[in-house]
């Protein structure tokens, strides 16, 4: 049975008319939580939908992969440091590791959900079913959103509605890639299936990909199994947590300085930079991962231990995979894996949205065009939000912090998008830099910096150096040298926060407290505008030798 929209929410009539506008949130995730807490700090009224009964989405742990749910494994570990991957008004707490084990991060999720009083806008166990626009869209941009509970149907009527439910959900595996794979007798399957190394004893198994998940799972079973490869078919940059002096690699890499720096060079330049700085730690050639095109920047590999674990033999790198056979594998080299018990493809993910009609996001050559990863760009009204469709090499809950915070103006009618047509040739200027920079495999990825400022200066967030230079050159030096942390965007703006100042100053505290269990001295942060200013030094004490001995 479907129920009209005040039977379904049991409002008194007089109450819905003082309201803001009602928005729709799919998901309990992260982008989930941010856009709730964006609604509210623009007066409008979120009802979120989540399926399961908790928050956290990726991060809430299940030991089985749940359909229509991301799904991680138990030794997971975060590839972004606390101080960079924190809602920008609430810091980790200080005793919090550096990079934290997935437990930490949905604790932290939990405990941000329910200090902002989220919690209650939230309707758990609940599927979005369809959503739909209603016949007047063109004129109110509102929409029909039918969900089911407890084998009941309901359907709503919303101003505008965001969609939370991230990009690993549904798993890519190219079984019809590979020749031979039905006759293969052993066990195959994605890596969203994959929870622990228990059961892999003593087994040799096949990891396909190279990506972050694929590491991971890999150096979790060479300590167990009798024998791991991975297959690459286009090898990968890895990058450690560990980064120059010992830092966070966040921290010291995603800078804005270094930023123009890299966008502004001559492009051999800053290509030979990037590809000296990637080898920087071990030459991948030796190692068998080096990318077929090591100029692109697409998303690296953050992994601490997987040389280690080649150069003892534990892992090997293989080509891909030329056929299957009922119990081995044939490389594109020619060479054999015999004897094969498993194979894993850590082969990524598509991305689908079962509950919406394609045309509302495939508006162009059957293709997904959002203009800034957010909004579809040819809809009558502006009211409907992808909230964390985008990947960047940066943490995700300021992203999509900052995306919910400029959606939720958009919706509300303050902050009115370009014209269909400027949209348009901006999404076609995006996709040509990204395939200059990232390569055709990589639709989703973007600059981090660039892409936030670009989103922040839609709602006035985004930091104005030469402001900060000529009223707090203190703030101003961390804010362009250091590290660029998710407080940076609400120094200003709506949602300005009055803790932003304090918290930017004082990160390098928060991020090394946690490793002084042993007391040898006082703890060493990084002065990254000193290290500049030394190397400008170097040419100018050139010159004046020059001209002395002249």
């Amino acid at each position: 049975m479907i129920m009209l929209a005040e039977e379904t929410l049991l409002e008194p009539l007089f109450l819905q008319k003082t309201m803001g506008k009602r928005v729709a949130i799919i998901g309990a995730g992260v982008s989930g939580l941010a856009s709730v807490r964006a609604c509210l700090e623009e007066g409008l009224e979120p009802t979120c939908f989540e399926r399961s009964d908790g928050v956290g989405g990726l991060w809430e742990f299940s030991d089985h992969a749940e359909e229509g749910r991301g799904s991680i494994y138990h030794s997971v570990f975060t590839n972004s440091s606390k101080e960079m991957m924190c809602f920008p008004d609430f810091p980790y707490p200080d005793n919090y590791p550096i990079f934290m084990h997935r437990s930490k991060l949905q604790e932290y999720i939990t405990t941000f959900a329910k200090e902002k009083n989220l919690l209650r806008y939230i309707r758990f166990k609940t599927l979005v079913s369809k959503i739909k626009k209603r016949p007047d869209f063109s004129v109110t941009g509102q929409w029909d959103v039918v969900t089911e509970k407890d084998g009941k149907q309901e359907s709503a009527v919303f101003d505008g509605v965001m969609i939370c439910t991230g990009h690993h959900v549904y798993p890519n595996l190219p079984k019809d890639n590979f020749s031979g794979l039905k006759e293969f007798k052993g066990k195959y399957f994605h890596s969203r299936e994959y929870k622990g190394p228990e059961e892999f004893k003593g087994k040799r198994v096949l990891v396909i990909g190279l990506g972050n998940s694929a590491s991971d799972i890999a150096i979790e079973l060479s300590h167990t199994a009798a024998q791991v490869i991975i297959s690459s078919r286009s090898g990968s940059w890895i990058m450690s947590r560990v980064w120059d002096d010992g830092f966070p690699w966040d921290m010291v890499f995603l800078n804005r300085f270094d930023n123009f720096v890299r966008n502004n060079l001559p492009t051999f330049i800053s290509d030979w930079c990037y590809v000296k700085k990637m080898n920087g730690r071990f030459k991948h050639e030796n190692y068998g991962l080096m990318p077929l095109d090591g100029t692109l920047r697409k998303e690296p590999v953050i992994n601490d231990e997987l040389p280690a674990r080649i150069i003892c033999g534990a892992i090997t790198i293989k080509p891909t995979v030329k056929e299957f056979k009922e119990t081995s594998v044939v490389f594109q080299d020619g060479t054999v894996f015999e004897a094969v018990d498993t194979i894993i493809f850590a082969t990524g993910y598509g991305y689908a949205y079962p509950f919406l009609d394609e045309s509302i996001l495939k508006s162009r050559n059957n293709e997904m065009t959002l203009f800034k990863n957010v909004f579809p760009p040819c809809l009558e009204k502006s009211t409907l939000a992808m909230i964390g469709f985008i990947q960047a090499l940066g943490a995700a809950i300021p992203t999509v912090d900052m995306q919910s915070r400029w959606a939720v103006r958009v919706i509300k009618g303050t902050c009115p998008l370009p014209p269909v047509s400027d949209m348009m040739h901006d999404i076609d200027e995006k996709m040509k830099m990204r395939l200059k920079w990232f390569g055709n495999s990589q639709a989703l990825q973007t600059d981090y910096i660039v892409y936030m400022d670009e989103i922040a200066s839609f709602i006035g967030a985004k930091p104005n150096m030469f402001w900060l230079f000529l009223t707090d050159p203190k703030l101003a030096v961390e804010v362009y040298f250091g590290p660029c942390t998710p407080y940076q965007f609400r120094l200003t703006g709506p949602g300005k926060w009055p803790g932003a100042r304090n918290a930017i100053l004082t990160q390098w505290d928060r991020t090394l407290k946690p490793m002084q269990t042993r007391i040898v001295g006082y703890p060493q942060k990084p002065y990254p505008l000193f290290e500049w200013l030394k190397l400008l030094a170097i040419p100018i004490i050139l010159i004046a030798a020059f001209l002395a001995l002249n």
